[in-house]
């Protein structure tokens, strides 16, 4: 777990990247597909054999319209690593190009991390938990607020907030809106319920829309009225929490005290939560 203090970043992320996240900041050039591999700090998961084969038939008819991103791969010159653009360089091997067109910036790790999920955020090729993850790292990283964020991506701080809360469904969930059998609209209507996992089950099962997920989550069962009032409390601390925090949040009561839960998902998260937790430390 790093130590060292992220910037401060109250304009958002173009006080980091500048220019270096906009393919409009430089000329394009080209470069053999051999010459460039995979960066470090892709934030889109596994891209599906279909999703490359219907883009590679588009670029063996009208070529590469968007050039792809990428910087000089530290301590080996010749070579370069892409930071936007991989399903973009994927396909074209598969459309059989020899050379593609790239902007070459030189970027260090932090904002070469920064500009790959600007990018995708942007152009909108992640999906949900992939963009909520993608806030979640922005966030830690840099201590960003979530309207500075929402700035930064083009996107509004409700919207920023939303998506982040997804981060707190159980694990199953999420990989149902990751792979597209449930949409950020059904996940958000099992956000509060009482079993989401189970219900989420019961929607992909049946194939219900966002306004039938909606009405099962409100016909789940409750606690009974006389601890309501009490759970409403506590449900929405945890929803707070959630927003804020970007990652899945317990509160238990036990008499007049209780017991509050954070999750993480990994060593990278629990570096961020406590760069929030303690921004002075």
């Amino acid at each position: 777990m790093s130590g060292r203090k992220p910037p401060r970043l109250g304009m958002g992320l173009s006080a980091l990247l500048g220019d270096a996240g906009t393919s409009a900041a430089q000329s394009p050039r080209s470069l053999a597909v051999t010459a460039l591999e995979p960066g470090p700090f892709q934030p889109r998961g596994p891209i599906a054999q279909s999703e490359l084969a219907d883009l590679a038939a588009s670029i063996r008819a009208h070529g590469v319209l968007q050039p792809i991103l990428v910087r000089p791969k530290p301590g080996n010159p010749g070579q370069y690593q892409i930071i936007g653009g991989e399903r973009r360089w994927r396909a074209s091997q598969l459309a059989q190009l020899h050379d593609v067109p790239v902007i070459v910036r030189d970027l260090d790790d932090r904002t070469a991390m920064a500009a790959a999920l600007v990018e995708n955020l942007q152009r909108q090729d992640l999906n949900a938990v992939e963009e909520a993850l993608g806030y979640q790292r922005l966030i830690g990283e840099f201590g960003l607020t979530q309207d500075a964020l929402g700035q930064s991506v083009g996107k509004s701080r409700s919207h920023v907030a939303n998506t982040l809360r997804l981060l707190g469904l159980p694990m199953p969930v999420r990989d149902m809106l990751s792979d597209g059998r449930l949409t950020a609209g059904h996940a958000r209507a099992l956000l509060t319920a009482p079993d989401p996992e189970r219900l989420a089950a019961l929607v992909v099962a049946k194939g219900l829309n966002v306004r039938q997920a909606e009405a099962l989550a409100n016909q789940a069962p409750r606690p009974g009225p006389s601890h309501r009032a009490r759970d409403t409390d506590s449900e929405a601390v945890v929803r707070d929490l959630m927003t804020r925090l970007g990652i899945k949040v317990e509160l238990r009561r036990s008499g007049r005290g209780g017991r509050l839960t954070l999750h993480y998902a990994d060593l990278d998260q629990l570096d961020g939560l406590l760069r929030l937790l303690m921004p002075d430390a």
